[in-house]
């Protein structure tokens, strides 16, 4: 009896530090994560990316973005890296900035005129999909997702 109960209390002391550790490495995880952006229409201008950690902002207010980067399109596929990003749920927003004003440009009635498009490539109908759409985890050291832009 008297053994079963050392063995009971050494199984629950491994498994809390355990638990500690692997707490303990996910809060100093930090991850790289791949954009790739395909289906642009042309080479003018910029791609810009936005990466969100959370649905408030998502996909327009640039205070709310964990991070951001424009970059000149110089081949298709375009990839564009994020490092030090730590474990969680993001959402990525991409434009194709083609006059270079780093703002998604709308005719009259509110329609984009340049190329965007989300993580997770939902569908896209009237409005803007729901972070939870288009939200993704990076867990691993290195996480690659495609994005594939839409014209109206």
């Amino acid at each position: 009896m008297l053994k079963k109960m050392i063995v009971s209390m050494m199984l629950l002391t491994v498994g809390g530090n355990l638990l500690l550790w692997t707490s303990s490495v996910k809060a100093n995880f930090n991850g790289k994560l791949t954009v790739e952006i395909d289906g642009l229409k042309n080479q003018n201008g910029l791609v810009c990316v936005s990466v969100f950690a959370s649905s408030q902002g998502f996909p327009n207010d640039r205070q709310r973005v964990v991070s951001n980067q424009c970059s000149k399109i110089s081949e298709t596929p375009l990839k564009i890296t994020f490092d030090n990003l730590q474990a969680g749920s993001y959402a990525v927003a991409a434009i194709h900035d083609q006059n270079s004003d780093r703002t998604l440009n709308r005719n009259l009635i509110g329609m984009p005129t340049e190329g965007f498009g989300f993580s997770r490539n939902p569908e896209i109908r009237t409005s803007p999909p729901k972070f939870g759409d288009a939200a993704f985890f990076l867990a691993g050291p290195n996480t690659s997702i495609q994005i594939r832009l839409k014209y109206f």
